[in-house]
């Protein structure tokens, strides 16, 4: 057997390391990096809605989760970053949407502790339910 010195020992593993990372799949600067949740508390859920990108985090308190949000154009020319903080109730949607009309719905948790990207199926907007148009009442100048 023998005996590795600490400078051939260092070489091996940067060479296995090259080696290695050549069979990684390349990631370029254009691809933008996504995290749709659940996540907990302080972790961020990063993506695009229309042509905004979006960073969101919650903070727990009082069960309830205190999502803060930033929505920004990518764009190399201008940059105009909104900040949004609302708190959202154990199983509320906010709705976050773009100037495409697409929306990124992030629900908290039924516990508070989670946050997450859901899908428009997912939801009734704003809680509200449709009815069938009623026909038209007919009025009288009278009022009776």
């Amino acid at each position: 057997m023998f005996s590795l010195t600490h400078k051939t020992r260092t070489a091996l593993i940067a060479t296995g390391f090259i080696a290695l990372s050549s069979f990684a799949s390349p990631v370029y600067a254009e691809d933008p990096v996504e995290h749709l949740g659940p996540v907990g508390p302080h972790e961020p859920i990063l993506t695009n809605v229309g042509s905004k990108r979006v960073i969101a985090f919650y903070t727990p308190g009082k069960n309830a989760c205190a999502l803060q949000a930033v929505v920004w154009t990518e764009d190399e020319d201008t940059t105009s970053p909104a900040r949004v903080r609302i708190s959202l109730d154990p199983g509320a949607i906010v709705h976050i949407d773009s100037p495409e009309n697409e929306s990124l719905n992030l629900q908290c948790s039924n516990d508070a502790q989670k946050l997450a990207v859901v899908a428009n199926d997912q939801r009734v907007a704003f809680g509200l339910t449709t009815q069938k148009p009623m026909m038209p009442v007919r009025a009288d100048a009278s009022g009776f």
